[in-house]
């Protein structure tokens, strides 16, 4: 319990509003919910939202400590009152989220704070009490792959330190099988194959370039993929990445001539469709251990997929 003393130049306030400048990490319908439930008093008594404060007053809060911390990136789960997750899978080490576009992933993604997948996943942990960050130390609830802000798809969450470290060497060694659907523009052929090349990225334009040649500070890329179906001039695309380069699939099918429908930053926008970012979807996700992974070994082989996703009912909407 920490005890608040109200000065001359905060009286006159509504607690409410008080509460929102004082202790700004805590979201304002969890404080009403603390009103409410008497975790906070003003002079020892129940309080109410609307209540004028006074010179001399006194609040009691009945909150835990992490609220009083400044806001910082690594507390921002805490302004987060009711997590928005779509959850495909969670043991007691892993947790599979289904991101949804437009949702970043990280702060530096240019979301703004508390509104972050990461946000969200940590407040979700941090409420079912599976995560105290005081007690804890130095483990954090972490992502281990990261998708673009404006595609979707399934997201791995750790929930433990051996989690985070063994998914981590799990995706480098490429002991994961991800599979993503795409609508394309037109029909690539052959209609099953392989696009491979050599992919660069310029950090002053924040994109990357996909080339037939070899350059300097180029590295390979390979994306394996297999018309579903087209119609209207559209091609359903299942991809399975070879290489996890940035931008790789959106790059290499532009580069093939078949850029991605929505995607202005690698192709055009096609004034026929209303889509202005990309369809591109990490749908399917298969763990393919071929050696040890301890703790986790019991995901080996399993598989998790999203069964509907957006793009696909809207312009296929007779794929089955």
């Amino acid at each position: 319990m920490k005890e608040l003393t109200i000065g001359n130049n905060d009286a006159g306030q509504r607690l409410d509003r008080f509460l929102a400048k004082a202790v700004p990490l805590l979201p304002a319908s969890l404080a009403q919910k603390y009103i409410r439930l008497k975790r906070i008093k003003l002079n020892g008594a129940r309080a109410q939202r609307d209540s004028r404060l006074a010179a001399g007053d006194v609040l009691q809060l009945y909150i835990n400590d992490e609220f009083f911390d400044k806001p910082r990136e690594d507390n921002a789960y805490l302004t987060v009152a009711v997590p928005k997750l779509s959850i495909v899978y969670e043991d007691q080490h892993i947790l599979l989220v289904d991101k949804r576009p437009g949702i970043a992933v990280h702060p530096h993604d240019g979301a703004e704070y508390g509104r972050t997948l990461i946000d969200h996943i940590q407040s979700y942990l941090y409420q079912k009490r599976e995560w105290r960050p005081r007690e804890e130390n130095s483990f954090t609830p972490a992502l281990c792959n990261r998708i673009d802000r404006n595609t979707g798809g399934i997201v791995i969450a750790a929930k433990t330190a051996v989690a985070l470290r063994v998914m981590n060497q799990k995706i480098k060694d490429r002991e994961l099988d991800k599979r993503y659907l795409a609508i394309v523009e037109g029909t690539p052929k052959p209609r099953e194959g392989s696009l491979k090349g050599y992919l660069f990225k310029d950090e002053k334009k924040n994109r990357v370039f996909v080339t037939d040649k070899m350059q300097p500070g180029a590295k390979t890329c390979q994306t394996n993929y297999k018309v579903l179906t087209s119609q209207n001039g559209l091609s359903l695309v299942e991809c399975e990445l070879i290489t996890g380069r940035t931008h790789q699939i959106r790059a290499q099918f532009a580069h093939a001539g078949h850029p991605l429908l929505g995607d202005g930053k690698y192709g055009k926008l096609d004034k026929r469709f209303d889509r202005n970012y990309q369809a591109l979807y990490s749908y399917k996700l298969t763990f393919t251990f071929s050696t040890d992974a301890e703790d986790l070994d019991y995901l080996n082989g399993k598989s998790f997929q999203v069964e509907n996703v957006d793009f696909v009912q809207e312009y296929f909407p007779n794929y089955k």
